[in-house]
């Protein structure tokens, strides 16, 4: 359905974060149907487990999207659907998290490894600290430190786990360029956890494909400037859809 988006959270937040996002898509179109899922919840982390549950519980034939790791899976899920996905967008989703020699632009593999052995031992501390990220580099990083607390749910920290290895095995290079249909990715200029240098290197990669970075923004930029992305995001899908 072309009228019909679906959209997967990061780690760690749950859909909470993607409400005024949506919230501002709906107003825009009222006949746009977005709805928000959920990460799988599964205690093991293969990715090939997660896009099987993922491609059970979402319908075939819609947008798919999402932000930072909910990006990654959607992109996997429209490589494996194909013609069955009406196209993707990411929101501040490298399309490989964890640095290595032909991908420089993400995370040192071993503080990674430091983050995800904390995620082990200390749940709670490394949440708030994942927050901060999150918030780093906003105008008003405190605020949406607060906004990004709003709605969350406890977490299981085994899924929480595994969602983090999932997201250490994640490369999307290989899905994007396999995937036919319209895409936008958007990346945030301040991101602390995603360098504005992997915009520009998807760029380079994928030539025909739109690449946007919003200037001044934090990795939880969908919440600090949801109608501005909204208004990006529904000219994507009308522009697109008019193919």
């Amino acid at each position: 359905m072309r009228n019909r988006l679906i959209l997967l959270p990061g780690w760690g937040l749950g859909t909470a974060a993607l409400e005024p996002l949506a919230a501002s898509l709906r107003a825009l179109d009222t006949s746009l149907q977005v709805e928000l899922a959920p990460l799988p919840a599964l205690a093991e982390g293969e990715l090939p487990h997660w896009l099987d549950d993922l491609d059970r519980r979402l319908p075939n034939d819609t947008w798919l999207g999402g932000w930072s790791l909910g990006g990654m899976l959607a992109a996997e899920l429209a490589a494996r659907r194909g013609d069955h996905c009406c196209g993707l967008l990411t929101l501040g989703s490298n399309v490989r998290f964890v640095a290595r020699a032909d991908w420089p632009h993400g995370m040192p593999a071993d503080t990674f490894e430091t983050f995800l052995d904390g995620c082990r031992s200390h749940t709670q501390v490394t949440l708030k600290r994942f927050k901060s990220l999150c918030s780093q580099g906003a105008a008003e990083p405190r605020s949406l430190i607060r906004q990004l607390d709003v709605g969350i749910s406890p977490a299981d920290p085994v899924h929480l786990a595994k969602g983090l290895e999932v997201l250490a095995q994640l490369d999307t290079r290989a899905a994007l360029q396999a995937y036919a249909g319209p895409q936008l990715h958007l990346f945030a200029g301040n991101d602390a956890l995603v360098p504005a240098e992997a915009a520009r290197a998807l760029s380079d990669l994928l030539p025909d494909v739109e690449v946007g970075l919003v200037e001044d923004a934090a990795h939880a930029f969908l919440l600090e400037y949801p109608q501005e992305l909204a208004h990006t995001i529904k000219n994507f899908l009308h522009e697109s859809g008019d193919d």
